[in-house]
Protein backbone atom coordinates (compact mmCIF):
# COMPACT_ATOMS: atom_id res chain seq x y z
CA UNK A 1 0.00 0.00 0.00
CA UNK A 2 1.28 3.38 -0.61
CA UNK A 3 3.08 5.08 2.26
CA UNK A 4 2.05 7.85 4.01
CA UNK A 5 5.35 9.87 2.50
CA UNK A 6 3.62 9.30 -1.02
CA UNK A 7 0.12 10.34 -0.01
CA UNK A 8 1.12 13.18 1.38
CA UNK A 9 3.48 13.60 -1.67
CA UNK A 10 0.07 13.69 -4.05
CA UNK A 11 -1.77 15.84 -1.29
CA UNK A 12 0.04 18.70 -2.35
CA UNK A 13 1.04 17.48 -6.18
CA UNK A 14 -1.13 17.95 -8.94
CA UNK A 15 -0.32 16.68 -12.48
CA UNK A 16 -1.88 16.47 -15.57
CA UNK A 17 -1.86 12.86 -16.51
CA UNK A 18 -0.89 9.45 -14.98
CA UNK A 19 2.35 9.79 -12.38
CA UNK A 20 4.36 7.20 -10.57
CA UNK A 21 5.38 8.07 -6.79
CA UNK A 22 8.34 6.16 -5.89
CA UNK A 23 9.18 6.41 -2.08
CA UNK A 24 13.19 5.39 -1.20
CA UNK A 25 12.59 4.60 2.03
CA UNK A 26 10.63 1.19 1.01
CA UNK A 27 13.45 0.93 -1.76
CA UNK A 28 15.98 0.66 1.48
CA UNK A 29 14.67 -1.19 3.16
CA UNK A 30 14.07 -4.20 0.48
CA UNK A 31 17.73 -3.69 0.42
CA UNK A 32 18.81 -3.98 3.80
CA UNK A 33 16.22 -6.66 3.86
CA UNK A 34 18.01 -8.90 1.02
CA UNK A 35 21.15 -8.15 2.41
CA UNK A 36 20.00 -9.55 6.04
CA UNK A 37 18.15 -12.92 4.30
CA UNK A 38 21.55 -13.90 2.39
CA UNK A 39 24.15 -12.37 3.76
CA UNK A 40 26.59 -14.78 2.00
CA UNK A 41 25.27 -13.29 -1.70
CA UNK A 42 26.15 -9.89 -3.15
CA UNK A 43 23.11 -8.24 -4.68
CA UNK A 44 23.14 -6.83 -8.11
CA UNK A 45 20.31 -4.71 -8.42
CA UNK A 46 18.75 -5.45 -11.89
CA UNK A 47 18.80 -1.82 -12.99
CA UNK A 48 15.84 -2.49 -15.68
CA UNK A 49 13.17 -2.83 -13.24
CA UNK A 50 13.35 0.86 -12.44
CA UNK A 51 16.50 2.99 -13.47
CA UNK A 52 15.58 5.91 -11.67
CA UNK A 53 18.65 8.03 -11.15
CA UNK A 54 18.00 8.85 -7.17
CA UNK A 55 16.90 4.82 -6.97
CA UNK A 56 20.24 3.82 -8.36
CA UNK A 57 22.67 6.66 -6.17
CA UNK A 58 20.99 5.65 -3.07
CA UNK A 59 21.31 1.58 -3.95
CA UNK A 60 25.12 2.12 -5.13
CA UNK A 61 25.90 4.61 -1.59
CA UNK A 62 24.16 1.24 0.47
CA UNK A 63 27.07 -0.96 -1.29
CA UNK A 64 24.62 -2.89 -3.75
CA UNK A 65 26.12 -3.75 -7.86
CA UNK A 66 24.47 -3.70 -10.72
CA UNK A 67 22.81 -6.04 -13.30
CA UNK A 68 23.03 -4.35 -16.44
CA UNK A 69 21.28 -5.42 -19.50
CA UNK A 70 23.10 -3.03 -22.35
CA UNK A 71 25.65 0.41 -22.85
CA UNK A 72 23.26 2.76 -21.58
CA UNK A 73 22.57 0.94 -18.33
CA UNK A 74 26.04 0.45 -17.24
CA UNK A 75 27.10 4.11 -18.19
CA UNK A 76 24.07 5.01 -15.37
CA UNK A 77 25.21 2.67 -12.88
CA UNK A 78 28.89 4.13 -13.45
CA UNK A 79 26.89 7.46 -13.07
CA UNK A 80 25.45 6.82 -10.12
CA UNK A 81 28.86 5.98 -8.27
CA UNK A 82 29.13 2.08 -8.87
CA UNK A 83 32.54 1.32 -10.01
CA UNK A 84 32.69 -1.27 -13.02
CA UNK A 85 34.03 -4.76 -10.67
CA UNK A 86 30.41 -3.64 -9.20
CA UNK A 87 28.46 -4.31 -12.83
CA UNK A 88 27.58 -7.61 -14.27
CA UNK A 89 26.62 -7.31 -18.56
CA UNK A 90 23.55 -9.39 -17.72
CA UNK A 91 22.07 -10.00 -20.83
CA UNK A 92 23.46 -12.80 -23.50
CA UNK A 93 22.11 -10.89 -26.25
CA UNK A 94 25.46 -8.50 -26.94
CA UNK A 95 26.48 -6.67 -30.08
CA UNK A 96 30.14 -7.00 -30.38
CA UNK A 97 30.41 -3.56 -30.60
CA UNK A 98 29.05 -3.21 -27.53
CA UNK A 99 30.59 -5.56 -25.49
CA UNK A 100 33.77 -3.98 -26.29
CA UNK A 101 32.62 -0.40 -25.25
CA UNK A 102 31.70 -2.19 -21.57
CA UNK A 103 35.10 -4.27 -21.59
CA UNK A 104 36.38 -0.08 -22.33
CA UNK A 105 34.53 1.01 -19.36
CA UNK A 106 36.10 -1.47 -17.27
CA UNK A 107 33.27 -4.12 -16.78
CA UNK A 108 34.56 -7.51 -16.88
CA UNK A 109 31.96 -9.86 -16.03
CA UNK A 110 29.31 -11.18 -18.70
CA UNK A 111 26.28 -13.63 -19.43
CA UNK A 112 25.84 -15.97 -22.41
CA UNK A 113 24.47 -18.90 -23.16
CA UNK A 114 26.24 -19.96 -26.62
CA UNK A 115 29.31 -20.39 -27.75
CA UNK A 116 29.04 -17.81 -30.23
CA UNK A 117 27.89 -15.26 -27.84
CA UNK A 118 31.56 -16.93 -26.18
CA UNK A 119 33.49 -16.06 -29.44
CA UNK A 120 32.31 -12.18 -29.65
CA UNK A 121 33.26 -11.72 -26.22
CA UNK A 122 36.69 -13.28 -26.82
CA UNK A 123 37.33 -10.76 -29.65
CA UNK A 124 36.12 -7.45 -27.65
CA UNK A 125 36.89 -8.32 -23.89
CA UNK A 126 39.63 -10.88 -23.90
CA UNK A 127 40.42 -12.33 -20.37
CA UNK A 128 37.09 -11.17 -19.15
CA UNK A 129 35.21 -13.42 -17.03
CA UNK A 130 32.03 -15.24 -18.06
CA UNK A 131 29.09 -17.09 -17.00
CA UNK A 132 26.57 -19.39 -18.53
CA UNK A 133 22.59 -19.02 -18.12
CA UNK A 134 21.01 -22.10 -18.52
CA UNK A 135 17.11 -23.02 -18.48
CA UNK A 136 14.74 -23.37 -15.88
CA UNK A 137 11.36 -24.21 -15.80
CA UNK A 138 9.80 -21.52 -14.89
CA UNK A 139 7.04 -23.45 -12.54
CA UNK A 140 5.54 -21.31 -10.00
CA UNK A 141 6.17 -18.19 -11.42
CA UNK A 142 3.66 -15.88 -12.69
CA UNK A 143 6.15 -14.59 -15.41
CA UNK A 144 8.53 -17.50 -16.47
CA UNK A 145 11.76 -16.40 -18.49
CA UNK A 146 12.64 -19.90 -19.94
CA UNK A 147 12.59 -20.06 -23.34
CA UNK A 148 14.20 -16.96 -24.67
CA UNK A 149 17.31 -17.12 -22.46
CA UNK A 150 19.83 -20.11 -21.29
CA UNK A 151 20.35 -23.28 -22.18
CA UNK A 152 20.34 -26.72 -21.56
CA UNK A 153 22.85 -27.91 -18.94
CA UNK A 154 25.29 -30.00 -21.17
CA UNK A 155 25.46 -27.41 -23.35
CA UNK A 156 26.30 -25.03 -20.87
CA UNK A 157 29.41 -27.38 -20.32
CA UNK A 158 30.16 -26.59 -23.55
CA UNK A 159 29.89 -23.24 -23.89
CA UNK A 160 32.35 -23.08 -20.75
CA UNK A 161 34.45 -25.02 -21.91
CA UNK A 162 34.49 -23.51 -25.29
CA UNK A 163 35.20 -19.81 -23.17
CA UNK A 164 38.22 -21.68 -21.37
CA UNK A 165 39.67 -22.55 -24.47
CA UNK A 166 39.39 -19.10 -26.23
CA UNK A 167 41.35 -17.45 -22.74
CA UNK A 168 38.11 -16.15 -20.89
CA UNK A 169 37.62 -17.45 -17.86
CA UNK A 170 34.54 -19.73 -16.95
CA UNK A 171 33.18 -17.95 -14.25
CA UNK A 172 30.27 -19.66 -13.42
CA UNK A 173 27.03 -20.11 -13.93
CA UNK A 174 23.32 -18.51 -13.50
CA UNK A 175 19.55 -19.12 -13.84
CA UNK A 176 16.59 -17.19 -13.34
CA UNK A 177 13.39 -19.25 -12.21
CA UNK A 178 11.23 -16.66 -13.51
CA UNK A 179 9.43 -13.20 -12.58
CA UNK A 180 7.40 -12.72 -9.22
CA UNK A 181 8.46 -16.81 -8.26
CA UNK A 182 6.48 -17.98 -4.94
CA UNK A 183 7.59 -21.28 -5.25
CA UNK A 184 10.22 -21.80 -2.65
CA UNK A 185 11.64 -24.85 -4.42
CA UNK A 186 12.27 -23.03 -7.60
CA UNK A 187 16.12 -22.70 -6.52
CA UNK A 188 16.41 -25.96 -4.99
CA UNK A 189 15.36 -27.24 -8.51
CA UNK A 190 17.93 -24.96 -11.05
CA UNK A 191 20.86 -25.50 -7.82
CA UNK A 192 20.39 -29.09 -8.82
CA UNK A 193 21.32 -28.38 -12.11
CA UNK A 194 23.78 -25.97 -11.47
CA UNK A 195 25.77 -28.35 -9.36
CA UNK A 196 26.04 -30.78 -12.06
CA UNK A 197 27.87 -28.01 -14.22
CA UNK A 198 30.15 -27.76 -11.40
CA UNK A 199 30.89 -31.38 -11.02
CA UNK A 200 31.46 -31.80 -14.94
CA UNK A 201 34.01 -28.73 -16.02
CA UNK A 202 35.72 -30.29 -12.98
CA UNK A 203 36.23 -33.47 -14.29
CA UNK A 204 37.53 -31.24 -17.25
CA UNK A 205 40.22 -28.96 -15.06
CA UNK A 206 38.09 -26.40 -14.90
CA UNK A 207 37.06 -25.11 -11.66
CA UNK A 208 33.96 -22.60 -11.71
CA UNK A 209 33.76 -19.98 -9.03
CA UNK A 210 29.96 -18.26 -8.91
CA UNK A 211 26.82 -19.19 -9.28
CA UNK A 212 24.15 -15.99 -10.15
CA UNK A 213 21.18 -17.21 -8.65
CA UNK A 214 18.96 -14.07 -10.77
CA UNK A 215 16.19 -12.92 -9.95
CA UNK A 216 12.23 -13.90 -10.00
CA UNK A 217 12.09 -13.04 -6.27
CA UNK A 218 8.11 -11.27 -5.66
CA UNK A 219 6.65 -8.34 -4.53
CA UNK A 220 2.82 -8.24 -3.20
CA UNK A 221 0.41 -7.82 -5.37
CA UNK A 222 -3.25 -8.87 -4.77
CA UNK A 223 -1.84 -11.94 -2.51
CA UNK A 224 0.93 -12.66 0.30
CA UNK A 225 3.85 -13.74 -1.00
CA UNK A 226 6.75 -15.38 0.99
CA UNK A 227 9.61 -13.04 3.13
CA UNK A 228 12.95 -12.36 1.96
CA UNK A 229 14.23 -14.50 5.04
CA UNK A 230 12.07 -17.33 3.76
CA UNK A 231 13.83 -16.82 0.50
CA UNK A 232 17.29 -16.72 1.97
CA UNK A 233 16.72 -19.73 4.16
CA UNK A 234 15.39 -22.00 1.42
CA UNK A 235 18.38 -20.78 -0.77
CA UNK A 236 21.05 -21.07 1.82
CA UNK A 237 19.49 -24.43 2.32
CA UNK A 238 20.08 -25.49 -1.04
CA UNK A 239 22.92 -24.20 -1.67
CA UNK A 240 24.59 -26.52 1.30
CA UNK A 241 22.38 -29.48 0.05
CA UNK A 242 23.97 -29.24 -3.83
CA UNK A 243 27.38 -28.31 -2.52
CA UNK A 244 27.43 -29.28 0.69
CA UNK A 245 30.84 -27.00 2.19
CA UNK A 246 32.49 -25.92 -0.99
CA UNK A 247 29.67 -23.45 -1.85
CA UNK A 248 30.94 -21.29 -4.75
CA UNK A 249 30.51 -17.33 -4.89
CA UNK A 250 26.78 -16.44 -5.09
CA UNK A 251 24.96 -13.28 -6.59
CA UNK A 252 21.29 -12.57 -6.90
CA UNK A 253 19.81 -9.60 -9.09
CA UNK A 254 16.36 -8.82 -7.30
CA UNK A 255 14.91 -5.99 -9.30
CA UNK A 256 10.83 -6.57 -9.20
CA UNK A 257 11.67 -7.27 -5.36
CA UNK A 258 13.72 -4.31 -4.94
CA UNK A 259 11.59 -1.78 -6.16
CA UNK A 260 7.54 -2.80 -7.14
CA UNK A 261 6.50 -2.86 -3.77
CA UNK A 262 7.81 1.47 -3.77
CA UNK A 263 6.13 2.46 -6.36
CA UNK A 264 2.01 3.46 -6.58
CA UNK A 265 0.99 5.24 -9.77
CA UNK A 266 -2.18 8.05 -10.01
CA UNK A 267 -4.26 7.93 -12.52
CA UNK A 268 -7.63 9.43 -13.39
CA UNK A 269 -10.93 7.56 -14.54
CA UNK A 270 -11.77 8.92 -17.96
CA UNK A 271 -14.81 6.81 -19.40
CA UNK A 272 -17.18 4.13 -18.11
CA UNK A 273 -19.77 2.69 -20.48
CA UNK A 274 -21.46 -0.44 -21.19
CA UNK A 275 -21.57 -2.36 -25.19
CA UNK A 276 -25.28 -3.33 -24.78
CA UNK A 277 -28.46 -1.45 -22.60
CA UNK A 278 -28.76 -5.39 -21.22
CA UNK A 279 -25.08 -5.69 -20.78
CA UNK A 280 -24.07 -6.50 -16.97
CA UNK A 281 -20.20 -5.57 -17.67
CA UNK A 282 -18.74 -2.14 -17.30
CA UNK A 283 -16.17 -0.90 -19.46
CA UNK A 284 -13.52 0.89 -16.90
CA UNK A 285 -11.24 3.35 -19.14
CA UNK A 286 -8.15 5.38 -17.40
CA UNK A 287 -5.74 7.08 -18.09
CA UNK A 288 -3.29 5.05 -18.35
CA UNK A 289 -2.70 1.51 -20.22
CA UNK A 290 -0.87 -0.94 -21.64
CA UNK A 291 1.63 1.10 -23.49
CA UNK A 292 2.21 3.73 -21.20
CA UNK A 293 3.25 2.04 -17.85
CA UNK A 294 1.15 -1.34 -17.39
CA UNK A 295 2.33 -3.59 -20.24
CA UNK A 296 2.93 -6.24 -17.54
CA UNK A 297 -0.92 -6.71 -17.31
CA UNK A 298 -0.07 -8.27 -20.79
CA UNK A 299 -1.86 -11.85 -20.68
CA UNK A 300 -3.31 -10.35 -16.89
CA UNK A 301 -0.15 -11.72 -15.55
CA UNK A 302 0.18 -9.08 -12.50
CA UNK A 303 -2.75 -7.98 -11.67
CA UNK A 304 -2.54 -4.68 -9.36
CA UNK A 305 -4.34 -3.85 -6.60
CA UNK A 306 -6.01 -1.44 -7.17
CA UNK A 307 -7.43 1.89 -4.39
CA UNK A 308 -10.65 3.87 -5.43
CA UNK A 309 -12.22 6.84 -3.36
CA UNK A 310 -15.38 4.65 -3.16
CA UNK A 311 -14.04 0.59 -1.58
CA UNK A 312 -16.35 0.96 0.99
CA UNK A 313 -19.11 0.01 -1.39
CA UNK A 314 -20.61 -2.34 -3.51
CA UNK A 315 -18.12 -3.91 -5.84
CA UNK A 316 -18.73 -5.68 -8.74
CA UNK A 317 -16.39 -7.10 -11.86
CA UNK A 318 -15.63 -4.43 -14.84
CA UNK A 319 -13.37 -4.62 -17.71
CA UNK A 320 -10.64 -2.21 -17.43
CA UNK A 321 -8.74 -0.41 -20.56
CA UNK A 322 -6.63 2.28 -21.10
CA UNK A 323 -6.96 5.32 -23.21
CA UNK A 324 -5.31 4.68 -26.50
CA UNK A 325 -6.48 3.80 -30.08
CA UNK A 326 -5.33 0.11 -30.01
CA UNK A 327 -7.63 -2.67 -29.07
CA UNK A 328 -4.91 -4.52 -27.84
CA UNK A 329 -4.91 -1.63 -24.70
CA UNK A 330 -7.21 -3.64 -22.62
CA UNK A 331 -5.91 -4.61 -18.94
CA UNK A 332 -8.25 -7.22 -17.29
CA UNK A 333 -10.84 -8.78 -19.83
CA UNK A 334 -10.21 -12.20 -19.39
CA UNK A 335 -10.95 -12.08 -15.41
CA UNK A 336 -12.50 -8.78 -15.06
CA UNK A 337 -11.40 -6.56 -11.76
CA UNK A 338 -14.20 -5.65 -9.03
CA UNK A 339 -14.35 -1.94 -8.89
CA UNK A 340 -17.20 -0.02 -7.02
CA UNK A 341 -20.67 0.72 -8.40
CA UNK A 342 -20.44 4.28 -7.13
CA UNK A 343 -17.28 4.52 -9.18
CA UNK A 344 -17.28 7.94 -11.19
CA UNK A 345 -15.76 9.64 -14.37
CA UNK A 346 -12.89 11.61 -12.85
CA UNK A 347 -12.20 9.49 -10.07
CA UNK A 348 -8.75 9.46 -9.31
CA UNK A 349 -7.37 5.85 -8.27
CA UNK A 350 -4.27 4.63 -7.15
CA UNK A 351 -2.89 1.27 -8.33
CA UNK A 352 -0.06 0.25 -5.96
CA UNK A 353 2.78 -2.42 -6.51
CA UNK A 354 3.72 -0.23 -9.88
CA UNK A 355 7.59 0.73 -9.10
CA UNK A 356 9.10 -1.90 -10.82
CA UNK A 357 8.72 -2.70 -15.03
CA UNK A 358 6.19 0.22 -15.04
CA UNK A 359 7.65 4.00 -16.24
CA UNK A 360 10.58 1.76 -17.69
CA UNK A 361 8.14 0.01 -20.56
CA UNK A 362 6.28 3.04 -21.28
CA UNK A 363 6.03 3.70 -24.77
CA UNK A 364 8.12 7.82 -25.97
CA UNK A 365 4.45 9.05 -27.52
CA UNK A 366 2.06 6.31 -28.71
CA UNK A 367 -0.87 8.08 -29.92
CA UNK A 368 0.81 11.42 -28.34
CA UNK A 369 0.64 9.96 -24.71
CA UNK A 370 2.91 11.70 -22.69
CA UNK A 371 5.42 8.83 -21.24
CA UNK A 372 4.42 7.83 -17.68
CA UNK A 373 5.83 11.14 -15.28
CA UNK A 374 7.73 9.54 -12.47
CA UNK A 375 8.50 11.37 -8.88
CA UNK A 376 11.28 10.01 -6.63
CA UNK A 377 10.83 11.13 -3.40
Amino acid sequence: MATQRIRDFLATHRSEGPCLIVDLDVVRENYLNFEKALPQSRIFYAIKANPAPEILRLLSSLGSSFDAASVAEIEMALKAGATPERISFGNTIKKERDIARAYALGVSLYAVDCVEEVEKIARAAPGARVFCRVLTDGKGAEWPLSRKFGCVPAMAVDVLKRAYQLGLQAHGVSFHVGSQQVDLNAWDRALSDVAGVFKNLEQEGISLKLVNMGGGFPTRYLKDVPTEQAYGTAVFDSLKKHFGNRIPETIIEPGRAMVGNAGVIRTEVVLISKKADNDNVRWVYLDIGKFNGLAETMDEAIRYPIETPHDDKVMEPCILAGPTCDSADVLYEKTPYPLPLSLTIGDKILIHGTGAYTATYASVAFNGFEPLRSYVI
